[in-house]
């Protein structure tokens, strides 16, 4: 079940919604996982605690501060452009070093697969390894369109009532991830140039279907990471944990398996 955790954020007490999933032993390696622009602990369903028992990890799984159960955002509160790299080089660090889980496998979808690479960029001690599916490491046409495609949704066809299920307060979740990315600012957004600091092994997956991005996501990466290992999913979108559940898992534990090598 989940639970909360105080943190001290940039002076500001805030709570972080986070559950234990997986391998039931507070010594076995963790592997934590990092949600997407409108996610939160209970939208990842199941798939973290299936993936960890097939790996024999014990998996964190938390809600970014805006989502699910953790604190939302202040009413006068916009994010800014950096707000993916302050969540990878503040909140996240912040998070480990009070539960005292060191070099973690991080895994993370579309937004969170952004922090993870900038969390592995920039942190002092790699992590394990790095798994992303559908990262973003730069802005696309093709973003942009579906992000405002999802504003229409959610102003007048029903996704506010849907994400509402999965947020304690589910403007705070939508308006602080769609504004921002909408916001022309953005539109120059690129992490590209800090790949290269990262030396963990990494996995980047991508849907050959996604609507939110295209291949040059993923091959962006191993183009600076040349030991990066690659995978598109056939006949899947933005979610593969969704939409190709088991093939993720086959694929994911065989890059954990090899890298323990």
């Amino acid at each position: 079940m989940p639970t909360k955790l105080a943190l001290d954020w940039r002076g500001r007490a805030i709570e972080i919604e986070i559950a234990w999933v997986g391998r039931n032993d507070p010594a076995a390696e963790v592997m934590v996982f990092l949600h997407e622009g409108l996610g939160s602990v209970a939208q990842w369903k199941d798939f973290p605690d299936r993936l960890c028992r097939q790996l024999g990890l014990r998996g964190l799984v938390y809600s970014r501060p805006g989502y699910g159960a953790s604190t939302p955002r202040a009413a006068d509160e916009h994010w800014d452009v950096d707000f993916m790299h302050r969540q990878a080089t503040e909140v996240l660090p912040a998070l480990l070093t009070h539960l005292h889980i060191r070099k973690p496998w991080l895994f993370g979808h579309s937004d969170g697969g952004s922090i993870a690479l900038l969390y592995a960029a920039h942190c002092t001690e790699q992590p394990a390894g790095v798994i992303v599916v559908a990262p973003h490491i730069m802005v696309e046409d093709i973003s942009i369109t579906s992000i405002t495609a999802a504003r229409e949704a959610y102003l007048h066809q029903g996704l506010r009532e849907r994400l509402a299920a999965y947020h304690q307060d589910v403007d705070s979740a939508f308006f602080g991830w769609n504004d921002i990315w909408l916001n022309p600012a953005f539109r120059s957004w690129s992490i590209e140039d800090e790949l290269a600091q990262i030396s963990c092994p990494l996995l980047a997956i991508q849907g050959q279907e996604d609507e939110y991005g295209s291949m040059q996501q993923v091959l962006g990466i191993r183009d600076r990471l040349p030991a990066a290992e690659v995978l598109a999913i056939p006949n899947c979108g933005h979610s593969p944990h969704r939409q190709q559940a088991e093939l993720l898992i086959v694929a994911v534990d065989a890059f954990v398996n090899k890298v323990k090598i």
